[in-house]
């Protein structure tokens, strides 16, 4: 079934008046997922796209959608700084509504590359009524400045979550990752990617080097079976 497009209408505050988001419609009887984008590169990045596609080939619906400032920036054709939190998760709760409408009383996920699985977390402590959750590369700290307080709500959610994390991610130090996740409210799983960056890309030169799309694949398939294990969708 070809991808469908929506606008998705935001609040008079908001600096665009709707958003744009991409639907393409799974089998009935898996999870739908909110795939969320980073800060750097909106949902049509190639990545993105990509990771949208190994899902949905695997029978998961997938609704992407973009962020009030990364759809100015679409606008405009110019770059500018993600929007604040409150934001931020104003935006990803209207996508998050819409999803609901749209996936027909599914089971519905919540994944993210980078902050926008910070932002789903966030709606996950707050309530939002999903399955399950998975982090694309979680930015647990700024470059160079390794901390934890980005991970203070983990314990307010009740949900399972999976992180997929690289070894050579500046923005998420593994030890910090792996003491923070203990405290998370529902039960975690931590997969390690050998090499990869906060991209998931490995340096050709790395011993533990593989091909993007052999990694991109590596990831679509351990999130499709952590979804049948964990929650049977």
């Amino acid at each position: 079934m070809a991808t469908m497009q929506f606008e998705i209408p935001l609040p008079a505050t908001c600096s665009v008046p709707t958003v744009t988001s991409w639907w393409d419609e799974g089998d009935s009887q898996r999870a739908a997922i909110l795939l969320a984008h980073g800060a750097g590169a909106d949902c049509l990045s190639p990545f993105m796209e990509a990771m949208a596609s190994a899902l949905v080939a695997r029978g998961l619906g997938v609704l992407r959608f973009r962020y009030a400032y990364s759809e100015r920036m679409a606008r405009e054709e110019r770059r500018m700084p993600p929007d604040r939190t409150p934001r931020l998760e104003e935006v990803h709760s209207l996508a998050l509504a819409q999803l609901q409408d749209l996936a027909q009383g599914q089971p519905l996920v919540l994944g993210g590359k980078s902050m926008g699985s910070r932002m789903g977390s966030h709606l996950a402590a707050k309530g939002a009524d999903v399955r399950a959750l998975f982090h694309l590369g979680f930015p647990l700290h700024p470059t160079k400045k390794p901390g934890v307080e980005r991970a203070q709500h983990f314990r307010s959610i009740p949900q399972p979550a999976i992180f997929l994390q690289g070894t050579r991610d500046p923005l998420c130090d593994l030890d910090l990752l792996r003491g923070v996740i203990e405290n998370h409210g529902g039960p975690v799983t931590l997969k390690i990617i050998e090499g990869a960056g906060h991209d998931f890309k490995v340096r050709k030169r790395d011993p533990s080097y593989r091909p993007d799309e052999e990694i991109l694949k590596h990831l679509a398939e351990t999130i499709d079976d952590w979804l049948r294990i964990t929650i049977g969708a």
